[in-house]
């Protein structure tokens, strides 16, 4: 089977639509979709929308009762017990929706934690590689048979134009041997994201499973809550009263419900039926970034470490390994 082009369609849509946009006239009853970190942030929006038109959305929390209020919000949402660091709690979360027999429809990996000071999981594992990647990776492979049942589901995993800063460091992914940076850390989580998607989707496509990896845009949601100001004035997300915000919108930088556009589009949309494994942004297939321009951050775009076929298969492995979870799809 051809690979999908990494290159736009076009779409017709941009930086400046919004969830809202992408699911109007869309009638998802009957479907069922999980939404990590859909208590807050773009998972939030996601949620909210995907349930307006007709989905029942089941929400993942660490702490369920933090995310009632938030999650009150989303008609018949369900809330239920996740935390993405922990295998056993995987493993619960996943065998009490698989036991339900539902099919799994969509799943949006959207949770993730950004440039954290060097922390670990129980395992030892560096933290936002443990919560970003590996988590997910542990959950999609356990809902695997729910995701089959659907026969046609759509995984979406939620990387970000900071891929650029890191890539898969498969000696030491744990920075057991080398001086931790949180910068350099989160892009290793968000190309293992998208390099995720890539192989879910290889791998998944014979049972009509398929994945895409997206970059939301800069948006100014929790995410930040590790930064300093200064490092947000740097980013141009402190406003003149010193609150976090953006002072204008761009391209990259967007709101929440548009920062949430591409994700609920690569989970619904027919435009991307028969397609699969590629990097999405601004609502479109994002063009592949040249050599040559790898290190210009202002060019829009995938980086070639993160939609490379053969790093996507060493990382499925290298997550197997980690993990402890072998994941065949059949």
């Amino acid at each position: 089977m051809e690979r999908t082009p990494q290159r736009p369609l076009p779409s017709g849509y941009g930086p400046r639509t919004t969830a809202e946009e992408i699911i109007r006239g869309m009638d998802l009853r009957g479907k069922v979709a999980i939404v990590t970190g859909g208590y807050s942030g773009l998972g939030l929006e996601t949620a909210r929308v995907l349930a307006n038109a007709g989905a029942k959305v089941v929400i993942p929390a660490r702490t369920p009762d933090k995310a009632r209020k938030a999650v009150a919000s989303i008609p018949g949402a369900e809330l239920e017990q996740l935390d993405l660091t922990d295998p056993e709690s995987i493993d619960g979360f996943a065998r009490r929706f698989v036991e339900t027999g539902r099919p799994l429809h969509i799943l949006i990996h959207s949770a993730g934690i950004m440039a954290t000071p060097e922390q670990r999981d129980g395992r030892g594992y560096e933290l936002q590689f443990s919560t970003n990647h590996l988590g997910h990776f542990q959950l999609a492979a356990r809902l695997w048979p729910a995701l089959k049942r659907a026969n046609g589901a759509r995984v979406v995993s939620v990387s970000s134009g900071g891929h650029r800063l890191g890539n898969v460091n498969f000696e030491d992914p744990n920075y057991r041997h080398r001086p931790y940076d949180k910068w350099e850390a989160y892009g290793q989580s968000k190309t293992a994201n998208a390099l995720f998607a890539l192989e879910l989707d290889q791998r998944g496509r014979t049972h009509g499973l398929r994945a895409f990896s997206v970059h939301p845009g800069s948006i100014v949601t929790e995410l930040s809550r590790h930064l300093t100001d200064e490092e947000m004035n740097a980013m141009g997300a402190l406003d003149a009263e010193g609150r976090r915000a953006y002072t204008d919108y761009s391209d990259e930088r967007k709101s929440v419900p548009e920062g949430a556009a591409t994700q609920v589009w690569c989970a619904v949309s027919p435009q991307l039926d028969g397609k699969g494994g590629v990097y999405c942004q601004n609502v479109d297939i994002a063009p592949l970034i040249l050599a040559e321009d790898v290190g210009n951050l202002n060019v829009t775009g995938v980086s070639p470490w993160a939609v490379d076929e053969s790093s996507a298969r060493r990382l499925w492995e290298l997550s197997e390994m980690l993990t402890g979870v072998i994941f065949t799809l059949a």
